[in-house]
Parts: structure tokens; C-alpha cells; sequence
């Protein structure tokens, strides 16, 4: 034996089918559904900051250039190994490029190179610190985001906050257009973090390497986390 349960909307459609075939006639169209949508934001200050310093060589030839880039990489690579702390501050090597010069005749005349490195963590204070004792490479880009241990525990507060506000505007609506509580037909729930990122330009930039001796300052400001739930109720008499 097969027991089919259909929810109010698909009961309907198939009993439509059925009446259709037997020549019967059409079953009035349900009422009492309503669409709506409720939504629900915090602001929260970015705990994640992630510093990325990088260095570049220029000269005509290929391996002392390289060799320059890795000399100045591996410094800096080897006193920041020192402040790691897993989650609390990681280091990371990042792009490591090569490229030639070429002269007006089209023939290579030279050789430039970039070498990157990047320091992310929560703790910001130390992070700046060690922007200090990286003597060897400048910082080059700066930005600040949510943990993701921050952002999910952001993202369920305000889920939570969404769905209270839509079960109670479902309720109001009911109330309001005489019926006595509703039922869900279908809900999304989607959320949105927008985190603004700041790069820093290079204005910035020089300004940070003029003065290496003292520590990055670092002000990480706010994020919106936001959800929004959405969907259809069926009104109860």
C-alpha cells in the first residue's frame, strides 16, 4: 500500500486533476495565501585583519633579481614565523612573479620581479606590531573582514531575529484580515555579510614604509550582517 501526504497546495492541484478527468467542475482557486518578507541587520566590528607586504627588484639580470626578491622574502618570512599563532595571527607567502624589460628595439633589457607575503589573524595589535620588525618588504594592501567563527555566530543571531519578525508580521496579517492563525507554505531563509574592504593606495603606503620603525595602526570599523526570510502562509479560519 502507497499513502501519499500532500500539503493544503498540492492537495488542491491534484484534486483538480482528479475532478477534470471525471468531467466534473473546476474547484475554486484557495484563498487566504499571503507573500511576504521580513529581514533583520547588525553591525559588527571586523575582528579579521589581513596585511599584505610585497617588495620588488629591477636589474638586467634574471637570477640577481630573483635572488634579491627571495633574500628580502625569506627575511621577513623568518621573523614574522616567529609572532605565529594559529588563528590568532598566520603567515602566509603569496605571489612570486618574474617578467623581462624590453627595449624599444624588442629585444629583453632587463629583468623586474614582485614577492608578496601576507599576515592574517585576529589579533590586530600584534599584526601591527609586526608590520614594525618587517623591514625588508612594505605593506602594500591592508583589509579587514569577519572570522568566520564571528560571522556564523552573526548569521544565526540574525536569522533568528528575521524569523521572529516574519512569524509575527504572519500573525499580524492574520488578525488584521480576520482570519485565526496561519499555516507555512513555503520559506527561504538567505543571508548577506557586507564587509567593505580597504586597500590601502599608494599614498598609504609610502607614508608606512617612511615610517617602519613604528607599528601599523589599525582601526577595523564595522560590518552588516543581514538575513532575510521570505516566503507564503496560508490564513486559518
Amino acid at each position: 500500500m502507497m499513502i501519499r501526504i500532500l500539503c493544503p497546495g498540492v492537495a488542491a492541484v491534484a484534486l483538480a486533476g482528479t475532478a477534470s478527468l471525471a468531467g466534473a467542475a473546476e474547484p475554486a482557486a484557495v484563498q487566504g495565501i499571503v507573500n511576504l518578507a521580513a529581514s533583520a541587520s547588525v553591525d559588527v566590528t571586523k575582528d579579521l585583519l589581513s596585511v599584505t607586504f610585497g617588495t620588488m627588484r629591477d636589474g638586467s639580470d634574471a637570477a640577481t633579481v630573483q635572488a634579491g626578491l627571495k633574500q628580502a622574502l625569506d627575511s621577513a618570512l623568518g621573523e614574522a614565523r616567529k609572532a605565529v599563532r594559529p588563528g590568532q595571527l598566520d603567515v602566509q607567502t603569496g605571489n612570486f612573479s618574474m617578467f623581462p624589460r624590453y627595449s624599444a628595439k624588442g629585444v629583453i633589457s632587463g629583468w623586474q620581479g614582485s614577492a608578496e607575503l601576507t599576515v592574517e589573524g585576529r589579533d590586530l595589535a600584534a599584526i601591527g606590531q609586526l608590520s614594525a620588525r618587517l623591514t625588508t618588504l612594505t605593506v602594500s594592501r591592508v583589509s579587514y573582514s569577519l572570522s568566520r567563527e564571528l560571522r556564523e555566530k552573526s548569521e544565526g543571531d540574525v536569522s533568528t531575529q528575521a524569523i521572529a519578525r516574519y512569524r509575527a508580521k504572519a500573525a499580524d496579517y492574520a488578525r488584521q484580515f480576520g482570519y485565526t492563525g496561519y499555516v507555512l507554505r513555503e520559506v527561504n531563509v538567505s543571508g548577506n555579510e557586507l564587509v567593505p574592504v580597504h586597500v590601502a593606495g599608494s599614498a598609504q603606503v609610502r607614508a608606512m614604509s617612511a615610517s617602519a620603525d613604528e607599528a601599523l595602526p589599525v582601526e577595523p570599523g564595522k560590518g552588516t550582517v543581514s538575513a532575510t526570510v521570505s516566503g507564503s502562509v496560508q490564513l486559518l479560519k
